[in-house]
């Protein structure tokens, strides 16, 4: 099992390109079932969750070739209904082949789903909002079991904000028969860009970036020629190692407003941050100063920048109180953090984080993927050699972070 070894202590300087967004890209790799023929997706990052997608449509019959960050989906010959335990119980994103196999063919057996140990995560919103929709679906033996189903129009809202849900029901309405509104919609950049994705194949949907979305029903799809949007989540965390280190790091292929709200924090925490079009400069300070943050759904601060958040602020001059209000369990980081001399009080959802002058380096355990960008920003802060083991949670959300690290004058190896 691969560990990462990083000595400390040094800021980070330099510019990194940032890469697609898992997260939009697993969507759109999704929809690609719904409209038989080749589609091409360009700048679609290479990691460890994109390639268990990619196995699992192929699979249901799909036909797929990859050149760097180019990926070619034939989904023509498609022909199974059955995405197995064996892959959906590694990525909980399995679950978007769900609808467009409901949508193309009116049956599907999908395996409920897993991923990250943090958290009950249930499926309800998706079981619900399809069977609004005139999906008659069962569970048996841990699968997701579809028969006859015929999607039709229907109302639905969503009694909490659901990205993971309103990506399913986006994907079912486009085809089904007749008018789909969906209310209190998630407004994530990547639920757009799976929406402009739909529009380009042909689909017809008003009120893309609203909390309200009107879903006409097509006969039918075109494939797509898209590329996927650069990863905001990637893009604030090494914003975040800037603040951490002291370093000055250029964010290059980025769209600012995407991860605004982390770089107001860290503005707040006393950043200096430089805005361009598709650019944004970030230079941290001696040492941050404490800041409170409340995770909210886009466009608020991102439950997926809360791990990494705990890791400034606890090098930082005062006291912070981070509150999670999505997934309100989503701490394991902090044991870890506290491993490397960070003083942190957790209350239920609540972290109270009390800055300490410096980091001592110390052996680690990753437990999720954020959870693992949180350590390893920490590391880069901390005295001394830090050993960060089970690294392959961030190989599912992040391509090439030692090479990208490397770059800006980290001191960072991957060993086995």
């Amino acid at each position: 099992m691969d560990k990462l070894r990083i000595t400390g202590g040094r800021p980070l300087e330099g510019a990194v390109r940032i890469s697609g967004a898992k997260n939009a890209a697993l969507p759109v790799m999704a929809a690609t079932l719904l409209a038989p023929g080749v589609h091409t997706l360009r700048n679609v990052p290479r990691l460890r969750d994109t390639q268990t997608f990619a196995r699992v449509l192929e699979i249901l019959g799909a036909k797929i070739a990859v050149d760097g960050d180019l990926m070619t989906i034939d989904t023509q010959g498609v022909n199974a209904v059955e995405a197995p335990y064996d892959l959906v119980k590694t990525m909980r994103a399995s679950i978007y082949v769900l609808a467009p196999l409901l949508a193309r063919f009116g049956q599907s057996r999908v395996s409920l789903p897993g991923g990250c140990a943090w958290g009950p995560r249930p499926v309800n919103l998706h079981l619900a909002g399809l069977q609004a929709m005139g999906a008659k679906l069962e569970i048996e033996h841990g699968y997701i079991v579809g028969r006859g189903v015929k999607l039709k129009g229907a109302s639905f809202g969503f009694d909490v904000v659901s990205v993971g849900a309103t990506v399913q029901l986006m994907m079912a309405a486009v085809l089904a028969e007749g008018t789909t509104v969906l209310e209190n919609v998630a407004l994530e950049p990547d639920v757009t860009a799976l929406g402009e994705v739909l529009l380009a194949c042909g689909a017809r949907i008003e009120g893309l970036g609203s909390r309200r979305l009107v879903i006409h029903g097509v006969a039918g799809l075109r494939p797509v020629d898209a590329t996927i949007i650069p990863d905001r989540i990637e893009a604030a965390t090494f914003a975040a190692a800037a603040a951490m280190t002291g370093g000055s790091i250029r964010l290059e292929r980025v769209i600012p407003d995407h991860f605004e709200a982390a770089l107001l924090k860290l503005e707040e925490a006393g950043c200096t941050v430089r805005r361009a079009a598709d650019s944004v400069a970030v230079a941290g300070p001696a040492r941050p100063r404490a800041v409170d943050v409340v995770t909210q759904p886009f466009p608020g601060f991102p439950t997926d920048m809360q791990a990494q958040m705990i890791a400034v602020c606890a090098v930082a001059s005062g006291t912070s109180v981070i509150e999670d209000t999505i997934y309100l369990d989503r701490f394991t980081h902090v044991p870890e953090l506290a491993r490397l001399g960070a003083n942190i009080e957790l209350k239920g959802n609540v972290a109270v984080v009390k800055g300490v002058s410096r980091l001592s380096g110390a052996q680690v355990m990753a437990t999720d993927l954020r959870a693992s960008a949180c350590l390893v920003i920490a590391a880069l802060a901390a005295e001394g050699e830090t050993v960060i083991d089970r690294i392959y949670h961030l190989d599912r959300g992040y391509e090439a972070l030692e090479t990208k690290l490397a770059a800006l004058g980290a001191t960072v190896q991957r060993v086995n």
